[in-house]
């Protein structure tokens, strides 16, 4: 069973503590939507700030990122490859750090609160599996140092979804 934890307000403190409870989520699970489910929830209850955290999975066969587990408001359901945030990070794998969304050309809005976004592809074996993306109402959200501590969670996340 889950329990909330007080976290100290430390960045690598909080991230270390988290990469631990992901671990305990993931551990002994084999099913990819579950693991990506319970890792939106975790994110959810951790990041403040925040107004849409979840993943968009690629589809090969259309090339489109497609809505996968999240938390937030209703989503766009598929982004193509090269649109927007989500699919820019995907077509470039790399993670996109977005202070204002509106200086973002092309940027795609599912929910009109969101200024700032972080997305992080999810990558195995030089195979896309989809991204990690992160929504704010709140103008430059996401820093360098956070940037580091969820790129490094996605790695501990990648083994139990690809």
């Amino acid at each position: 069973m889950f329990h909330a934890s007080m976290y100290t307000g430390n960045l690598q403190e909080d991230y270390q503590l988290l990469g631990r409870q992901l671990q305990a989520l993931l551990e002994d699970e084999p099913d990819r939507i579950a693991n990506l489910s319970n890792t939106a929830a975790l994110l959810n209850q951790f990041l403040d700030r925040i107004n849409w955290v979840g993943f968009y999975l690629y589809e090969e066969s259309t090339e489109q990122l497609v809505l996968g587990p999240f938390q937030g408001l209703p989503a766009c359901v598929r982004i193509p490859i090269n649109k927007g945030v989500c699919g820019t990070s995907a077509a470039k794998r790399e993670t996109i750090r977005v202070a204002n969304v509106h200086d973002f050309p092309g940027h795609i809005a599912c929910d009109a609160a969101s200024l700032s976004e972080i997305v992080i592809p999810l990558i195995s074996n030089g195979k896309l599996i989809g991204v990690l993306d992160i929504d704010s109402p709140e103008e430059n959200r996401f820093s360098s140092e956070e940037q580091v501590e969820l790129e490094r969670l996605v790695d501990k996340l990648m083994p139990y979804i690809a």
